[in-house]
């Protein structure tokens, strides 16, 4: 394997590039003479939060600056902070903040992926990605990138899978159509044209995750030929606290790097499963939840 210019591969090489991001010279720079970063992990930019970021810089300035790193033609290239320059832009701003390092392609890129991934602007399938490149471009395995973005290596190795699901799949949850929980339980399934007659079962039935978990027991059967369409039996004040409850599964299976499950019993008692494949596993998030 060739060795990577630029940047030592390794955790050991990445951490001090990280830890130095805020270093460097700040200075006022002219906010026409920056440019974004065509590595940029993020394939989506939301607008909506744009706006919201120009307002409360309008009332407070810019209280982070950019990091940017110099280019040919006496221009800056962004290395974090990408919304907020374009806030500034938005705002018709002459000047903006920034901290110009001297950074080269591969740091830029290492300091991109991780500042995204540490501010959680990305959606799951870019997070996915930006941990693939990690992986690829800078020789870091799984546990370095749980240390380097305090989360779990199970977590990440979850996020990874998200990779394998077919293209179609893939497109819906960029799209919002299905969350990364719906993700999960499709993933379960051996093949592409399974797992995508799932997702656009799950999509048009607008199925929650646990309606997607039946959903994928029926596609599992060994005949999966006549399953049937999830039913939605329950009513809208049943089916808001199902909706609650799996968004609190999905931040502590988020957390645990694994499955979770919540089930709710009368007085405000219940169950919580936490599921894990090996005895490392086990071990794992025994060790996250006692820290």
């Amino acid at each position: 394997m060739s060795k990577k210019r630029g940047l030592g591969r390794g955790l050991g090489a990445l951490i001090p590039v990280v830890q130095s991001e805020g270093e460097g010279a700040l200075q006022e720079i002219r906010v026409d003479e920056v440019q974004p970063n065509p590595r940029q992990p993020r394939q989506a930019i939301d607008q909506e939060k744009i706006q919201e970021l120009a307002l409360s810089i309008q009332e407070h300035g810019v209280v982070q600056p950019i990091v940017v790193r110099p280019v040919p033609g006496g221009k800056y290239e962004i290395i974090a902070g990408e919304r907020r320059w374009r806030a500034c832009r938005m705002l018709g701003l002459e000047f903006i903040p920034a901290i110009i390092r001297d950074y080269g392609d591969l740091e830029a890129s290492a300091i991109s992926l991780i500042e995204n991934v540490q501010r959680e602007d990305l959606n799951p399938l870019e997070e996915a990605v930006a941990y693939r490149r990690l992986i690829d471009e800078f020789g870091l395995t799984q546990e370095d990138i749980a240390r380097l973005v305090a989360k779990s290596r199970p977590f990440i190795a979850n996020t990874l899978r998200l990779l394998s699901l077919p293209p179609e799949v893939q497109d819906m949850l960029n799209a919002g159509l299905i969350t990364a929980g719906h993700a999960r339980a499709i993933l379960s399934l051996d093949d592409a044209a399974t797992q995508i007659a799932a997702a656009r079962e799950v999509v048009s039935g607008g199925l929650n995750v646990r309606e997607t978990e039946e959903l994928i027991r029926r596609f599992s059967d060994k005949d999966g030929k006549n399953h049937e369409p999830a039913q939605k039996q329950a009513s809208p004040s049943s089916r808001s606290k199902d909706e609650e409850l799996e968004s609190m599964e999905d931040m502590l299976g988020g957390a645990l790097g694994t499955r979770v499950r919540i089930r709710s019993r009368r007085g405000g008692r219940g169950v919580i499963e936490i599921t894990f494949e090996s005895r490392a596993q086990l071990d794992e998030i025994i060790n996250l939840l006692m820290n």
